[in-house]
Order: structure tokens, then sequence, then C-alpha cells
């Protein structure tokens, strides 16, 4: 098996991470790798003063320049992960015309005012009610931006809340999300594969195999693999285990990114 870039990767530049970018790029050097990507967390207006999940792109430019310089043997790629809402269209088109990304993320982290992982989803709901709420936001995004590459975490939301069942079944939700992800392979964009629910203790990678199995049964080629490494020890973190479940599922190939563009790798 080919050894899989991470398309996932956060740095001391996240607001929620204080990993030294450098203790990363040594760390995918020692793991053979030939390319790191960075993807560090941009979200405008988060609601929680307490984080902020804004890049100083001027210091982040200027330290992945620094860093092609330093470390010749591997080549430092830099993403972003745009955190979404509704009114931010014209600010990340804007960032985004501004600086020449490799890739780029579409997630859900917050959504009129409320934050997402602090289960504000499901106050005052079932968690039925609160899973379908968010994947009309989902549903709401991919209709309405496209400026990426790929549609993070789509299933995430099962990490949250009080419940003790942590389980989203795709038969329960299958119309909003067969609309989802018809939407995104219409598009021409695709999916990662998170491997970080594995690490949140959930059994399962996002999003869960069912969806992956649908993805791919309604032509969904676009595919790629990230960690969601916020620790260097994390990076590539159970690659092995999102490979065998992409192959067994029937994936044939999944997806690298450089300057936005894609190439595909078989596995």
């Amino acid at each position: 098996m080919n050894i899989i870039t991470d398309h996932h990767v956060h740095s001391e530049f996240s607001g929620d991470c204080n990993t030294p970018i450098d203790n990363v790029v040594k760390r995918a050097i020692k793991l053979g790798l030939k390319e790191v990507m960075f993807t560090d967390h941009q979200d405008y207006d988060y609601p929680n003063d307490e984080f902020c999940f804004e890049i100083d792109f001027e210091k982040y430019v200027e330290k992945i320049k620094t860093l092609r310089e330093e470390y010749k043997e591997i080549d430092v790629l830099m993403g972003v992960e745009i955190g979404y809402q509704p009114n931010l269209n014209k600010k990340i088109d804007n960032l985004l015309n501004t600086y020449e990304f490799d890739f780029v993320i579409c997630s859900i982290h917050s959504w009129n005012g409320m934050e997402l992982d602090q289960g504000d989803i499901f106050k005052g709901k079932t968690q039925a009610e609160g899973y379908r709420e968010y994947f009309e936001y989902v549903k709401y995004t991919v209709e309405n931006f496209q400026n990426c590459e790929v549609y993070g975490h789509l299933d995430f939301i099962v990490r949250y809340g009080n419940f003790e069942n942590k389980i989203l079944r795709y038969e329960d939700y299958k119309d909003s999300i067969d609309e989802i992800l018809k939407t995104i392979i219409k598009n021409g964009k695709g999916i990662e594969v998170n491997t970080s629910g594995l690490r949140y203790n959930l059994d399962t990678m996002h999003p869960n195999k069912d969806i992956l199995r649908r993805y791919l049964e309604l032509g969904g080629k676009i595919i790629t693999v990230g960690s969601d490494s916020h620790r260097a020890e994390d990076l590539c973190s159970d690659f092995n285990l999102a490979i065998k479940e992409l192959m067994e599922i029937g994936f044939k190939e999944v997806t690298t990114f450089k300057n936005r563009k894609p190439s595909f790798i078989k596995i």
C-alpha cells in the first residue's frame, strides 16, 4: 500500500492546538511521508470568544515558506479547514482568493451562534431532532458553498450531546444524507474519511461505513484520508484501518491534492 498524505492536520496556528508546526513536519519525515498537508482552522464569527479560530495568515504563509526552505526532504503543503456559516461566503471567498492554498476542507463547527461541540444543537431537542437539524445545516452548506475540495467529517455530530447512544444509523436519515451526497457529487466535490472518531472511542470513522458505502454507490470518487490530528503523534493515525475499510467497501483509489488539483492514488 502506498503511504497516503494526511489531508487533515492541525498545528499551533489552530486555536485549539498548541503543537509546534515544526514538530508535525519532523513527525511526517519520521513516518516516511513525501508530503505534509496543514489544514489549520479558519472559523470566522466563532461564537465562543475563549477560542480564536482565525489564522494570522501573514505569519502562517511566512512560516510555511520557512519550513519549505528548511525541510527539503518533504513537500510542505498549505491547506485550510474553513468553518462554514451561511453569512460568510464572501469573506471566505476573499480569503481563498488571496492566498495560494493547496487544499480546502469545508466543515461545520458552529451555526447561528451555536457551538456544535458543546452540544448546543441538542438543547431542548431529542437526539434524533438534533441529528436532523444538523443534516439540514450540512445540506444548506453543500448547496450554497463549493469553494472547497472536500466536506469534512460529515457525521461528526455523533460526538456531541449528553446521550449514552453515540450511534448514527444511515437508514434513519437516508433521505437527507442521500441529498447531501448527490449534491456533493453533482458539484464535483468530495468527502473525507476522518479517522479521529476512533480516537474519540466512537468505534467508527467519520463518516461511518454505511455513509461511505452509499457515497460510492451514488458515484462518489473524490475521497481524502485525514487524521484531524492536533498532536504530532496522531499524524496518519489509524490510516491502515481507514484504507482497509475503504477497500472492503469497494473503493479502488483515494485522492490527494496539490494546488487545489486532485491526484488519484490506487490502494
